[in-house]
């Protein structure tokens, strides 16, 4: 697969390269394109599709509502261990109505978002180009491919599109804020970025930087002050419902998910930094070419629009870095970021060439398409290099299938009504049936806990409250399996677990 995607970007690349200028001058081209692009994007994301553990955790829930238990874990218990309310409501919703499989239609819609992205990237740019054109000025549309190809080219949105997570999506929901707010839709803005809010906790980002961002437009007559007002009746319109609804259903206000100040993890943001080395260099260009040129009348609304996507894009940064921390591979929290610098840096080129075209513009536009096809080069080779891409996802993979395995061997052997607490419960939950009842790994009175998948090695290391560890080798494989079982049933669950056929006791020595 790592051979079709590279094959994939040479052709486009070659492709956006040399038919530059009739993607410039005739729509039928630039569709095709578009259709290539989409079809480079799907490459990209089968060199990975992974289904992780948190798509799993929502899969439970979004089956417990398709049954009728309700947003609920394990029937009967009302825990909110999701944080990303509204994508789990999606994928139930083709489950309900049409008996769907779930995980299918998640990984579908995860991919059909990414689509979206691709797509809205390409007329992001546009919007913003023709804001910045002066009157009577010749529209620029190729640039919107341009921004395209780099978002079907960032690693981080390819990684999670068919993931069945809701990362795609809530990137999808960022890109249409940004495009409603600079079309002047502001209670459009609004419900989207309710949206946002209702799909990851850092929707609150977008939340407050438009806002923002609306009462300064307000306030510099570019808006009137109904613009900010219907941006927030837009957003309470969903908002307030929602919270409503949670605090009688689960008896709280905040999100399920702790959102506590810590040490920025700078080595997460270096590996981060490394692997997106060319979005991060576009953005900071752009970023200095737009401080430097002071713009006015149309020109002024295109630049405001521009530090919009950056301002978003370095506060979802810093919300990571300092508030939530990312239990994913592949810096799963920051996916949003190489897209929004993506559509920041081509937009502000659009932008600031359209305003003040050159003398030649021929000789500079062609530095558009080679550089994007060079940065998704980039951003492709860091999708089969980088050891926190396709390796960790890799990884990934493997834990969570080794974990879904355990899952269905505690499932049969261990008695009905037993609480199992796993450090990954979407897999393990996934293959126990109905007849456990699968917990954080941070529950009180767990049955037996579980703390990884299997392991080359015996590990006879202490689980939660130093519970002892019972290893269980996997006959005919290498590998070996822990779990901690509760000390004053563990002879008996012992017993059950070693009539797995598959499975050996051997008790630590000492």
């Amino acid at each position: 697969m790592g051979y079709a995607v590279v094959a994939c970007w040479l052709l486009l690349a070659a492709l956006v390269v040399v038919t530059w200028g009739r993607i410039a001058a005739d729509r039928r081209w630039r569709g095709f394109v578009l259709l290539l692009t989409l079809g480079f994007s799907l490459v990209h994301q089968l060199l990975f599709a992974t289904v992780t553990d948190a798509a799993l955790v929502t899969f439970k829930y979004a089956q417990n509502i398709a049954d009728g238990n309700g947003p609920v874990f394990n029937p009967g218990d009302r825990s909110e261990g999701y944080a990303n309310f509204l994508w789990l409501v999606v994928v139930a919703l083709p489950k309900a109505a049409f008996g769907a499989d779930i995980k299918t239609s998640a990984v579908v819609l995860g991919a059909a978002s990414t689509f979206g992205c691709v797509l809205i990237a390409y007329f992001l740019v546009n919007r913003v180009t023709k804001l910045a054109l002066p009157e009577g000025g010749e529209a620029r549309p190729a640039v919107g491919v341009a921004a395209a190809v780099l978002t079907a080219g960032a690693s981080g949105l390819a990684v999670y599109g068919p993931s069945g997570t809701e990362t795609p999506f809530f990137v999808l929901a960022l890109l249409s804020v940004a495009y409603a707010l600079v079309a002047s839709r502001p209670v459009v803005a609004g419900v989207l970025v309710a949206g946002a809010v209702m799909t990851r906790p850092d929707g609150v980002v977008p939340v407050v930087v438009a806002g923002i961002w609306l009462v300064v437009a307000a306030a510099r007559g570019r808006h009137t002050w109904w613009a900010p007002a219907g941006y927030g009746l837009g957003a309470l319109v969903f908002l307030v419902p929602w919270t409503a609804w949670r605090a009688t259903y689960y008896h709280h206000f905040l999100p399920s998910r702790a959102l506590r100040p810590h040490v920025p993890d700078w080595s997460y943001l270096a590996g981060f930094s490394l692997a997106h080395l060319g979005f991060l260099a576009i953005g900071l260009i752009a970023i200095v070419a737009l401080a430097a040129r002071r713009t006015h009348g149309r020109a002024a609304a295109a630049r405001s629009s521009l530090w919009l996507l950056f301002i978003l894009a370095a506060g979802l940064t810093l919300f990571v870095a300092i508030l939530d921390e990312d239990p994913g591979p592949a810096w799963q929290l920051l996916a949003p970021v190489p897209p929004l610098l993506a559509v920041a840096a081509v937009g502000t080129y659009a932008a600031l060439t359209a305003a003040n075209p050159s003398p030649r513009p021929r000789t500079v536009s062609r530095l558009v398409p080679v550089a994007a096809a060079a940065l998704t080069g980039l951003a492709v080779l860091a999708s089969l290099l980088s050891p926190d891409l396709l390796a960790g996802v890799r990884d990934e993979r493997t834990q969570t299938a080794q974990l879904a395995e355990a899952g269905q061997w505690l499932g049969a052997y261990l008695p009905a009504g037993a609480v199992v607490s796993a450090a990954e419960p979407g897999a393990i939950a996934s293959r126990t049936g109905s007849q456990l009842f699968v917990v954080g790994l941070s529950a009180n009175r767990a049955t037996v806990a579980v703390t990884g998948g299997f392991t080359e090695r015996q590990n006879c290391a202490a689980g939660p409250d130093s519970t002892p560890a019972a290893t269980f080798r996997r006959i005919g494989t290498p590998y070996w399996i822990t779990v901690y079982p509760r000390a004053d049933e563990a002879s008996r669950l012992i017993d059950g677990l070693e009539q797995a056929p598959g499975f050996q006791y051997v008790s630590c020595p000492g």
